[in-house]
């Protein structure tokens, strides 16, 4: 395979990467033994013939990834779990002053400044890296943050007004229901000081860049700028969208990138392949070619915002959450385009469980509102349309089916299950 990317980011910090992995990290010593890992191999695409990590890795010998005495950690994190077990990740606090820097230049990205006041409506809680990093990233701006959290919709709707907040940091989902919360209790949220939005765990665009109908039904409500982010825990990094909204750029100093397609070839511009990180400059838990069972279009063309640096499309879908139904292969953002496109839904859930004969079986829980609308024909038939098959349905109290998408100890919104 040939070593494309290797102007991409400094050889040299690649050189250390894997250098500090090998020589720090049990797993690693193991792993990397026998590898010539000097700066000439380095160069030479010596990173090619390494062994890729998995996330099975990473559970199954978790501990085996700290790269240095346990003494100098200053915070754990943890995986969300969504796509597996949850793992701890290991910061010390130069990756913590990394992760700051992750944010500072992906918020600066968006055009947010020093006079921006930020309102955080995930939680910085419960080893959740991503709330963490957005507080370490907006105090490197050097601006304010609201720390509100998840749900409480009153809150805030108060907190904007009250402290004049600018930019939202928010899971897409929820601000259907914030929208919902403001037009029922009569709130004029367009004469609000919000003028942009960060969105994160949940795609946004479709894969030309337009506006997906989540962000579409958000848009057409309200005129805000909508920024798309795709990161992971494990990558202690983000990728982020510009005023071009053309992808979201890879910050070449924190991430040296990989797009590899299904026969072993990396992804050249417009193609499509697994996102494959290395990280550089971490020292808690570093990872070599570390496969993220996402998979995405890679853009290697200079952005139209001058910026060289590659950038991801938005995220297709997850290597294992392919869902075979009825003789259709079904991703995810499929289903929830069906279901995001109805104004009258603001919450439903997506359940894949395995019939007795071992087939993928999918139920989506609904508001009982929904059960005998004029709405319900329209749904089957988008489901027949978009996805080819029809789920079973279960209809249930909204207040009950929204504690079960927006469950108080999970960090995002639990919109699907694989039982």
């Amino acid at each position: 395979m040939t070593f494309i990317y290797k102007n991409m980011v400094p050889i040299h910090s690649l050189y250390k990467a894997l250098s500090y992995a090998k020589e720090n990290s049990p797993f690693y010593a193991e792993k990397l033994n026998g590898f010539d890992l000097s700066e000439d191999a380095v160069k030479n695409g010596i990173l090619t013939q390494l062994p890729f990590t998995t996330k099975d890795d990473l559970a199954q010998r978790n501990k085996d990834f700290l790269a240095t005495s346990i003494k100098n950690i200053a915070e754990y994190v943890t995986t969300s779990g969504t796509s597996g077990s949850p793992v701890t990740v290991y910061l010390t606090k130069n990756d913590l002053k990394r992760l700051a820097l992750n944010e500072k230049v992906s918020l600066s990205c968006t055009g947010a400044n020093e006079d921006d006041i930020f309102q955080l409506l995930t939680t910085i809680d419960r080893q959740f890296m991503a709330g963490l990093a957005y507080y370490l990233g907006v105090q490197e701006i050097g601006a304010g943050m609201v720390r509100i959290g998840p749900g409480v919709p009153a809150l805030q709707w108060k907190s904007i007004f009250e402290n004049n907040v600018t930019v939202l940091i928010a899971v897409p989902s929820f601000i259907i229901t914030l929208l919902a919360y403001a037009k029922k209790n009569n709130i004029d949220y367009k004469k609000s000081s919000v003028k942009k939005i960060v969105c994160i765990g949940e795609a946004l665009r479709e894969d030309d860049f337009s506006l997906n109908v989540l962000g579409k039904r958000i848009q057409e409500d309200w005129d805000v700028e909508l920024y798309s982010t795709y990161a992971s825990t494990e990558m202690g990094a983000a990728f982020t969208e510009c005023s071009a909204q053309q992808g979201g750029h890879l910050n070449p100093d924190l991430l040296f990138l990989e797009v590899i397609k299904e026969d072993g070839t990396y992804a050249v511009n417009g193609e499509i392949g697994e996102v494959v990180a290395t990280t550089l400059g971490v020292e808690g838990t570093p990872l070599v070619r570390y496969k993220t069972g996402d998979l995405a279009r890679y853009y290697s063309e200079t952005c139209s915002c001058g910026n060289k640096s590659p950038r991801l499309g938005p995220i297709i879908g997850r290597k294992n959450q392919m869902i075979k139904y009825k003789g259709t292969t079904i991703f995810p953002n499929s289903i929830y385009e069906v279901f995001d496109q109805q104004p009258s839904i603001t919450c439903y859930k997506v359940e894949v469980s395995k019939d007795y004969l071992g087939n993928d079986a999918i139920t989506v829980l609904l508001e009982k509102k929904i059960e005998n609308s004029p709405e319900m024909n329209q749904i089957i038939a988008d489901c027949q349309a978009k996805i080819k098959v029809v789920p079973h349905f279960v209809f249930l109290e909204e207040d009950y089916l929204r504690s079960q998408v927006f469950k108080k100890n999970n960090r995002k919104p639990e919109k699907i299950v694989f039982k």
